[in-house]
């Protein structure tokens, strides 16, 4: 029996070694499933998407109110001494038990046009809301592409800290083996241990940057904080210059893609039936309503049913109200929507000129870093071969240990730069192919 428990605890310990094992390896995210995925579980994108519901449903309520409405009545009632029978109108003197049942119903026949442009207007709301809605899924995928780019930028700059310790480790072995051969000074090798714990350093805050962005992520895609996640690297080989640029060209095809600008264009026309609206309110309103109804009281002595019978009443009336005087709240109301047509306009010009400044900061940043790009690589080339052309001398003792640090610095630095250059170029590049209404792709 001993030995059969000792068998399934092993099992079990090794099964949740397994569960374990399996839980802890990340999900390699590229940044087309990343996108997809905030764009369906963002809360932003969800919020946005609520609203548009909240329109939707303005909008048939708006179309309902050219309805009738129709409401069933029923009372029941007990009077004593001298009073009024409510369903015969007769004087009496008397406890009179009363019942009665009704069927009311009316509908606007006219309103200043109010009706028709209230509906009007909440459609309009409702195809803005659309645009509002594709303004923050357009937000979020911009949100998640420089995300991720810098994400793959701190994840390379791992490497780089990983491959500078590697070699300042090696260098620590050679000033030791020079230091007890006596061709060194103590403080050359003590240089050298300094260079190692500099880039052990470079090396935790490279990997803490990571993780950083990786938490930024995660909240964008609004993973779980115990969610393992990784991305994908890009293809090393893409085409990191792309010289045929045309601003002029690029802020045109925005301006037909972007929707900012028919959001913007759509709250004009939403404060114009605005002020319809209110200017309806110096016209009458026309209604009909009608009603079906019967009761029965005690004071007749006709039965139940004969009294229902008897009592069968139809009403139907046609109503006319003319507004004379109502303070002053019609003509506030116009001058109210005329301003904000006004500012709708001012709006939409603002809302330009940020698409401009937008698409031009992008286009001038993608110029820049393609010539960063060019300029970055070539600086690294150069600062490759000096390094690699210290560190022979150094084996050889014809260099100093801080011209060697100074050297493998200067080498870091034209890589981070390089890096640097190169994630801006992809970032800008696929800002301004969205920007024109091209999908993201790495």
């Amino acid at each position: 029996m001993k030995l059969y428990l000792i068998i399934v605890s092993l099992l079990i310990t090794q099964f949740a070694s397994a569960q374990d094992s399996t839980s802890n390896t990340p999900k390699v995210w590229s940044l087309t499933d990343a996108i997809t995925y905030a764009l369906e579980n963002n809360i932003t994108v969800k919020d946005a998407s609520l609203n548009s519901n909240i329109a939707e449903v303005d909008y048939y309520v708006a179309k309902s109110s050219r309805l009738p409405n129709l409401f069933g009545t029923t009372s029941q009632g007990f009077s004593n001494g001298n009073s009024i029978d409510p369903i015969t109108s007769d004087f009496v003197s008397d406890q009179i038990y009363s019942n009665s049942l009704g069927i009311n119903s009316s509908i606007t026949l006219y309103q200043g046009g109010q009706l028709k442009n209230q509906i009007t207007q909440n459609q309009l709301l409702l195809q803005q809301n659309t645009f509002i809605e594709e303004i923050a899924k357009n937000s979020i995928v911009v949100s998640i592409l420089e995300n991720y780019l810098q994400t793959l930028y701190s994840k390379e700059s791992i490497t780089i800290a990983e491959n500078n310790l590697a070699a300042s480790e090696k260098e620590v072995l050679r000033a030791k083996a020079r230091l007890d051969a006596g061709t060194i000074a103590l403080n050359d090798y003590t240089e050298a241990q300094s260079q190692v714990a500099t880039n052990k350093y470079n090396v935790i805050a490279a990997k803490n940057n990571f993780q950083q962005y990786i938490i930024g992520l995660k909240q964008l895609l609004e993973l779980p904080p115990t969610e393992n996640m990784d991305i994908e690297t890009i293809d090393e080989n893409m085409d990191l210059i792309n010289l045929e640029l045309n601003s002029a060209a690029i802020y045109k095809k925005a301006l037909i893609y972007l929707p900012e600008i028919e959001a913007s264009n759509l709250n004009i026309a939403v404060n114009e039936k605005k002020l319809d609206i209110a200017k309806g309110g110096y016209l009458p309103t026309i209604s009909l309503t009608g009603s079906l109804g019967s009761g029965y009281t005690s004071i007749n002595n006709n039965k139940f049913i004969d009294q229902y019978n008897v009592n069968f009443n139809q009403q139907l009336r046609l109503t006319m109200s003319i507004p004379i005087f109502n303070r002053n709240q019609t003509k506030a109301a116009v001058k109210t929507a005329t301003i904000n047509i006004e500012k709708a306009q001012i709006q939409q010009q603002t809302t330009e000129k940020e698409v401009y400044k937008k698409v031009e900061t992008a286009y001038q940043n993608a110029v820049s870093a393609q010539e960063q790009v060019i300029a970055s690589e070539a600086s690294k080339t150069a600062a490759e071969q000096s390094y690699k052309l210290a560190q022979k001398k150094y084996e050889l003792g014809s260099l100093s240990t801080t011209d060697l640090v100074i050297s493998q610095n200067t080498y870091t630095n034209a890589q981070q730069n390089y890096l640097q250059s190169k994630y801006l170029n992809i970032l800008y590049h696929q800002l301004l192919e969205f920007y024109q209404g091209n999908d993201i792709k790495l």
